[in-house]
């Protein structure tokens, strides 16, 4: 009995492990269609629609130079997620374009300023919903005048259409950012920034770092506390 005990230990333990043995392999050399704009800051492998052959998608951050003013060089950022298909990444959406987190920068009226001022990196994949299906997080920020917000947004794909977009969001101004925590079940995202009171002016956070955790439970997203503003698609 001790024996067949260790051995059922052994096999609960094997399938635990068994959804990262099953990731898929990228192909050794591989292209983008379209190339993504710019300079390529990050591009990131990750499993949108599972970990089976022939599930691997690429999120990728690039930037074009739009122009310089004094000290300050302008940049339109973009973000730009790719699907596998042989051994071709094949564009399935990109921001600005298809939608958010970015917008488009435009040159300032009789000036060599574009604006907003933009910044955006790939923070990750996380699996919050379901297990082995990763979703995309992606921190944006865009200022003009003042600080600004920042934001941080999850993609999904949708595994019938193939196709990805948008899946909520949480807002902030000036700032915020986001860690993912891999639990044992699913994932959350842990986001930090200034939380602001109904009445609190952008200059005078009602607190100066606020955390709260966001993770999707009972068939829905939900942030504890609420301190940013949560918003689904």
């Amino acid at each position: 009995m001790r024996f067949r005990l260790a051995g059922l230990a052994i096999g609960i333990a094997a399938l635990l492990v068994l959804p990262h043995s099953l990731r898929a392999e990228e192909p050794s050399h591989y292209t983008f269609s379209p190339n993504p704009p710019g300079t390529v800051t990050q591009s990131v492998l990750g499993y949108l629609a599972g970990q089976a052959m022939h599930s691997q998608w690429r999120a990728v951050a690039s930037r074009v130079r739009r122009g310089k003013s004094g000290s300050t060089t302008f940049y339109q950022d973009y973000l730009s997620i790719y699907a596998i298909d042989g051994a071709t990444y094949r564009l399935k959406y990109r921001s600005p374009g298809n939608g958010g987190p970015l917008s488009q920068v435009e040159k300032a009226h009789g000036a060599e300023m574009w604006f907003p001022l933009q910044d955006l990196s790939i923070v990750g994949y996380g699996q919050f919903q379901e297990p082995a299906v990763d979703q995309l997080v992606v921190y944006s920020h865009e200022a003009s005048a003042d600080c600004g917000g920042a934001q941080i947004t999850i993609f999904s794909a949708d595994p019938k259409t193939g196709k990805v977009a948008p899946h909520v969001s949480v807002t902030n101004g000036c700032a915020l950012s986001a860690k993912i925590v891999h639990g044992t079940g699913s994932d959350s995202i842990v986001l930090t920034g200034p939380y602001y009171g109904p009445n609190a002016a952008m200059c005078c956070p009602t607190k100066n770092v606020a955390s709260a955790t966001l993770r999707f439970t009972g068939g829905t997203w939900k942030q504890s506390p609420a301190y940013f503003t949560l918003k689904t698609f």
